[in-house]
């Protein structure tokens, strides 16, 4: 009677578990992905960014725009820094420094971010807004601030022979305002307008 017991509760268990396997692995999970293909195409397949019908990423994971030495492109609005990975923009290793405000190392790498973005882009150290001198906790995020991107027109006008009028028209199409009106910071996606720029110039 005990051993009849115990095999009619495995079997019951075992019963169960194939039973929501295939309600809740099966069955639901093809549901869902087919929704998402019908309804979210787009996001279903990771927000892919196309250029002349070649992906070249997502819109939403930054990447670096630079030469294979690693030095950056003066035709490329260039991104936040990352600290995901050696090269950066790793989502392998999405994360950030997680050093603090008071550390002498971060403090460091800012002062000298600072000098490098301003010489870069010609401007005053001043005017270096901070998203250009700290990485987002993910280290991945693809956007900067509308400041950010101000202070790279120029440059970047002067490498693609753009009047500096026209670039900041699209730099304008490809920032979004705060979230609901009020929520968080007006900000530019640099992939999206690297990609507009490649296909427009």
């Amino acid at each position: 009677m005990i051993i009849s017991s115990r095999v009619r509760t495995l079997l019951v268990g075992l019963r169960s578990m194939l039973l929501f396997t295939v309600i809740v692995g099966v069955a639901y999970t093809g549901l869902m992905t087919g929704l998402g293909q019908l309804v979210l195409n787009h996001q279903a397949n990771g927000s892919q960014l196309e250029v002349n019908g070649k992906v070249v990423g997502s819109t939403l994971i930054g990447q670096s725009f630079t030469d294979k030495d690693g030095r950056p492109l003066r035709k490329y609005f260039q991104p936040r820094p990352s600290a995901a990975g050696d090269g950066g923009y790793d989502a392998t290793s999405s994360g950030g420094s997680n050093l603090g405000p008071e550390n002498p190392d971060l403090a460091k790498t800012i002062k000298e971010r600072r000098r490098q973005v301003a010489v870069f882009n010609q401007v005053d150290g001043a005017r270096v807004p901070a998203d250009a001198l700290t990485a987002s906790s993910s280290g991945l995020d693809p956007h900067i601030s509308p400041e950010y991107a101000d202070i790279q027109v120029a440059r970047v006008a002067k490498a693609r022979h753009l009047n500096e009028a026209v670039l900041r028209r699209i730099v304008d199409d490809n920032t979004k305002g705060r979230q609901l009106g009020f929520l968080g910071e007006a900000k530019v996606n640099v992939v999206t307008l690297n990609a507009e720029l490649d296909r427009q110039h």
